[in-house]
């Protein structure tokens, strides 16, 4: 088990809770994903440069692109004012979504103006 460094966790809500990560790619700034993580997931992250999510589905931690090769390589990983959110900014290989899509945001609904 990874442990989060104290500082890190001091500015997190609450490091109990999961954390919404917003992910983004570093290049296009495009938008590829919104995951989960958990303080150990966070930590391992920060420890090893790969996204490192918590499935809520599994319970448990996972590599994105452990089997797909779908790899992320971070860039920057960045804590919103509230310390509730992350946005973080990787290096994608591959396609983001499990669909084979680009981006996990991919079905647009039409707004009623």
């Amino acid at each position: 088990m990874s442990a989060l460094d104290p500082a890190v966790s001091t500015m997190l809500k609450d490091p109990t809770l999961l954390i919404p990560a917003v992910v983004q790619d570093s290049t296009s700034n495009e938008v590829l994903m919104l995951a989960y993580m958990n303080s150990e997931s966070l930590a391992l992250t920060l420890s090893t440069g790969k996204a490192t999510y918590w499935s809520r589905s599994r319970n448990e931690l996972w590599v994105k692109g452990a089997t797909s090769g779908h790899f992320q390589k971070v860039e920057s990983v960045s804590l919103d004012c509230d310390g509730d959110a992350l946005l973080i900014r990787v290096e994608q290989t591959g396609v983001a979504c499990h669909t084979g899509e680009k981006t996990c945001f991919h079905k647009p609904i039409a707004l009623d103006k």
